[in-house]
């Protein structure tokens, strides 16, 4: 068979920078660009965006990746988009200019509203629709506190002015001028049936929302349409849409049920692929849409650890400890262990399995002899002791343990942690050739729907290992570590201010 010419350009839209990558067919990089954005704190808790900053630097970063690459736009075969989940976008349905800031995904500024909810019992009705629980993190509540807070803007909903997006629709809407999204980013809103694949009617009620404000929901492997020519020299076919974590998730080439990868970031996010069965949670994972591609759903278990890469941050620029990130590698290597102490990173709250907001960071187990070695080495294994208890719940609610964790992300640089990972999780680890494995998911959805790439197999064949750590711990050890760990948080939870 002869072989499609031509790149696949994905959009890398994250919640700090736009960034866009060329792939060839052996989903190696041709040419990239990246451009930071703004991030507002109006108040305490608060997160914002501009909705139009975000859309001028993704298409600024677009354009900058082609010329890089010294190509016509007319060589590229499709675009493929992910991005940061969660974030809501509201703009007007005629003159297409948002109506207010983008509320990013980490903006707690509807938590009242999530208690209301939660008050009025019912939480086990969102939760076994849309597979989330009732808390600010996801866009439903935002989208109903924009709607509260400003009369106008309820109005104008009511009216069918408005249109609702996560960031996705809003690229789209200025790529093509469709008012489109896909099945990963619409399960992330708490208005999204994952059983019926449809917006519900009960969800927006309870929420508030005019269904007129929402976007029509396709596969992740979809025709989204057209960009406009003049946006970047040819109008080019946009067919891969994926939410940040999901498209990762697709990058790594987890197709086969049981399949888990971590990605570690300032935070951790953890999905486990479960197949064509959404896996109900006893242990406080999320229970979301993988991908949809063809009529296939793939469904996914997706835990979150706050405070991962941050802890290291930590380190650097509050306690003084370390210069530099790589530095922590080298400090932890050069002690035995930890001297038993413990870092319980709960600067926000734990996440999964936890999901307690109130408890806060600690330090345990301090003695005279206790050096910033030690600190640095345990804040180290507490991004793997955390992630660890995400691998356990997912292993139970499952009902099979995991077997091997794929890993991305800026800390899995860190050789020491991704060694004590596999040690105190007892499964390897394994890292990819290529960092860029969220684009990469996003570049596959597209290429497999326009034919760039024939099957998942065809993919598959891409994956390549970088890295490999084995499991090289006793079991005793590794149990006593987890003890004292669990000792350790147990401690951190029953301490609150």
């Amino acid at each position: 068979m002869k072989e499609p010419k031509g790149y696949i350009l994905a959009f890398d839209q994250g919640t700090t920078s736009s960034r866009a990558i060329l792939f060839d067919r052996a989903g190696k990089i041709l040419a990239s660009d990246q451009r930071d954005f703004t991030q507002y704190y109006p108040e305490p808790g608060w997160v914002e965006h501009d909705a139009n900053e975000i859309w001028e630097s993704q298409l600024a970063v677009a354009r900058g990746a082609v010329a890089k690459a010294g190509i016509d736009p007319s060589q590229i075969v499709s675009i493929g988009i992910t991005n940061q989940r969660e974030t809501v976008v509201l703009w007007d349905k005629d003159s297409g200019k948002p109506v207010y800031r983008a509320i990013v995904w980490q903006c707690r500024r509807s938590t009242e509203i999530c208690e209301e909810l939660i008050a009025a019992g019912l939480e086990e009705e969102f939760r076994s629709r849309t597979g989330l629980r009732l808390d600010p993190y996801f866009s439903g509540t935002k989208l109903t506190w924009l709607l509260r807070e400003n009369v106008a803007l309820r109005a104008l909903a009511e009216n069918g002015d408005l249109l609702f997006g996560t960031v996705d629709s809003w690229l789209l809407w200025n790529l093509t001028g469709r008012h489109v999204t896909d099945v990963t980013n619409a399960s992330r809103t708490l208005m999204y049936n994952i059983h019926e694949m449809r917006w519900d009617p009960l969800l927006l009620s309870f929420l508030g929302v005019p269904a007129s404000l929402l976007p029509e929901v396709l596969s992740s492997s979809d025709d989204f349409g057209f960009t406009k020519p003049e946006l970047l020299g040819a109008s080019i076919p946009v067919n891969g849409v994926a939410g940040d974590q999901q498209a990762a998730l697709f990058g790594h080439s987890c197709f086969k049920p049981g399949m888990a990868k971590n990605t570690y970031g300032t935070g951790c996010f953890c999905l486990l692929n479960t197949g064509d069965r959404p896996v109900k949670s006893m242990n406080n994972l999320l229970t979301t849409i993988a991908w949809k591609v063809g009529d296939k759903v793939t469904y996914a278990l997706e835990g979150s650890v706050f405070i991962a890469g941050a802890v290291i941050q930590w380190l650097r620029d509050e306690l003084k400890l370390i210069q530099s990130a790589p530095e922590s590698e080298s400090l932890a290597r050069s002690v035995e262990d930890a001297d038993g102490v413990v870092i319980v990173p709960a600067f926000v709250g734990l996440g999964t399995p936890y999901w307690d907001p109130d408890v806060r960071g600690a330090v345990l187990g301090l003695t005279r002899g206790s050096n910033r070695a030690h600190i640095v080495r345990a804040a180290l294994e507490s991004i793997a002791f955390q992630s660890e208890d995400l691998l356990e719940a997912m292993s139970g609610d499952y009902g099979k343990p995991v077997e091997i964790l794929k890993a991305d992300g800026g800390a899995t640089a860190n050789g020491f942690l991704m060694q004590f990972q596999a040690d105190v999780s007892g499964i390897p680890v394994l890292l990819p050739e290529i960092a860029e494995i969220t684009a990469l998911g996003a570049a596959y959805l597209a290429g497999l729907r326009c034919g760039y790439w024939e099957s998942l197999e065809d993919i598959e064949r891409n994956w390549q290992l970088k890295a490999r750590c084995e499991p090289d711990m006793p079991e005793g050890r590794r149990k006593k570590l987890l003890m004292k760990w669990h000792r350790a948080v147990s401690a951190a939870r029953e301490f609150k201010p």
